[in-house]
């Protein structure tokens, strides 16, 4: 829901927010709640935006990032805002030739698959990703009493896209590698 909980003569704050106090064990009128693929295939402004744009440019556009982020906010009211991304952006970011297949998932046509080929695993420098910053700081202005989540993929998730070259069930290359050199 769109009820805040917070005094209405005090302008918005995310930490005033329905989903906030709730995470903090505070009453709240509501029961917030999150949908995993908030702004994705539901939303009809997603679909034309995502028509013209392959999911990772629109990853890397601060303008896109931003607009897909909001599409929810304003269609439906939700308690949060989540931050349109995914969590492959830092490998390609980083330079890894990588794409979202539709119907697959991200493919890394050059995968990791020996221990020499670590060598080749850049560091990721914050600049790569400023376009992240730059929607960040764009909707924390625009959100006004609504949060923002942000999500990451773990290290290891990551790790398995570059050693299996795309999605695994048993990721047995990721684990073959780490057993067999386990530094």
């Amino acid at each position: 829901g769109t009820v805040q909980d917070a005094d209405p003569a005090s302008p918005p704050s995310p930490a005033a927010s329905t989903l906030v106090r709730a995470m903090r064990r505070q009453p709240v009128s509501t029961t917030p709640v999150w949908f995993m693929r908030q702004a994705g295939r539901s939303l009809p402004e997603y679909r034309a935006v995502r028509h013209r744009v392959g999911m990772l440019d629109a990853c890397t556009r601060a303008d896109l990032i931003t607009e897909i982020t909001l599409q929810p906010v304003r269609r439906h009211g939700v308690d949060a805002a989540i931050l349109f991304s995914d969590i492959v952006l830092p490998l390609k970011a980083a330079g890894f030739d990588l794409d979202i297949v539709p119907g697959v998932g991200p493919v890394v046509p050059d995968p990791v698959r020996a221990v020499g080929d670590v060598d080749r695993v850049p560091e990721l420098d914050p600049a790569q990703v400023d376009y992240v910053a730059e929607a960040v700081r764009t909707l924390t202005g625009e959100l006004g009493g609504t949060p923002l989540i942000g999500f990451a993929g773990a290290p290891f998730t990551l790790a398995s896209y570059l050693i299996e070259g795309g999605p695994s069930r048993d990721h047995a290359r990721t684990k073959a590698l780490m057993h067999g050199d386990p530094g």
